[in-house]
């Protein structure tokens, strides 16, 4: 019988465990880790990041064997020489493969390195439909919080289509694990809490400040300067950012930098991509709302280079109120 849902996300939570094994095991000064190890068309790759591609690649060996499969990853090559997709057993032909697997080994490199917050390994599974496949046919899903040296707990986050998502909480010392069930905001509004538009890096600051500005002005009034209502947290990981909205403690986020990019007539620099996105089944079976900039779900190809543009609701109220000032401020 042909491996389903439930096998794939077996195999995925086993990589995810044994690349958090490396990288907490792998740990250097953070001047070593941030080494530059190479840099390709979708990110700078450092010196943490290639600890793991071996561990990945040798996992997608094994797998292969029961189900082809193409693995789409950073640093994985074809026979060609070509960088971003490989298949599993070596040499199967592409339509010989069963299916996709779209992996980030670490989202939020920049602040595990130093070891400011956990990064995240991302995955996900998808039948292989060809090029034409897409995010929203993911099967299954894992998204793995890689922790700082002072955690003592580690979250993984898994889903099947249909099947709803679960928080394992993992003790990092005793190997216990407790099962939890996501609990996204019910809040009606921004205020007194966590909303942001992401502004990481220097390009986009400045629209991505005035739509936050814009916002809460629409929701809450003008801002009152001696007091804090709306909060601010800059988490560099897409991972990081949904697993906030997954657990309730953000109620709004959006990176919309290929949008910004966009509007300012700049050519498309560094931004989120599909497998920054590979937690979108989780995200929505948690019941968070995901878009595009458009307001349509979001969705993408399986690939490590296309920009995408989200939104991200914690609730239906939420959206109801938010998205349209975002839209018009968008389309303006």
């Amino acid at each position: 019988m042909p491996a389903g849902p439930a096998e794939h996300l077996e195999r995925l939570v086993a990589m995810a465990s044994e690349v958090r094994r490396l990288v907490m095991e792998g740990r250097t000064s953070p001047e070593e880790m941030a080494g530059v190890e190479r840099s390709d068309e979708a990110d700078t790759i450092y010196a943490i990041d290639a600890v793991v591609e071996p561990a990945i690649e040798s996992a997608c060996e094994a797998w292969g064997r029961e189900t082809p499969l193409i693995l789409i990853a950073e640093g994985v090559h074809d026979e060609q020489g070509n960088e971003g997709e490989r298949t599993f057993p070596a040499g199967t032909p592409k339509d010989e493969c069963a299916i996709r697997v779209l992996i980030d080994p670490i989202d939020g490199t920049r602040g595990l390195m130093y070891d400011k917050r956990p990064a995240f390994f991302l995955a996900c599974v998808a039948p292989n439909n060809g090029p034409e496949t897409t995010l929203s046919d993911s099967v299954a899903s894992v998204m793995a919080e890689l922790p700082t040296t002072k955690m003592g707990f580690a979250d993984i986050l898994t889903a099947t289509k249909g099947g709803g998502a679960v928080i394992r909480r993992i003790d990092l010392r005793a190997g216990d694990e407790e099962r939890l069930t996501p609990q996204p905001s019910r809040a009606t509004t921004i205020n007194h809490g966590f909303a942001q538009v992401s502004n990481f890096f220097p390009g986009t600051k400045v629209l991505a400040s005035e739509l936050i500005e814009t916002i809460v002005r629409s929701q809450i009034g003008e801002a009152d300067v001696t007091r804090a209502t709306v909060f601010d947290d800059q988490y560099i990981s897409t991972g990081g950012q949904w697993y906030e909205l997954i657990c309730g403690r953000d109620r709004f986020n959006a990176d919309l930098r290929p949008a910004f990019y966009a509007m300012q007539g700049q050519p498309e620099g560094l931004c989120c991509h599909p497998y920054d996105c590979a937690g979108l089944l989780i995200a929505t079976e948690a019941g968070i709302a995901i878009t595009d900039a458009t307001g349509r779900p979001l969705d993408g190809p399986m690939d490590l280079t296309t920009g995408i543009s989200w939104i991200g609701y914690a609730n239906p109220t939420l959206r109801d109120a938010i998205e349209p000032v975002v839209l018009k401020f968008l389309q303006r």
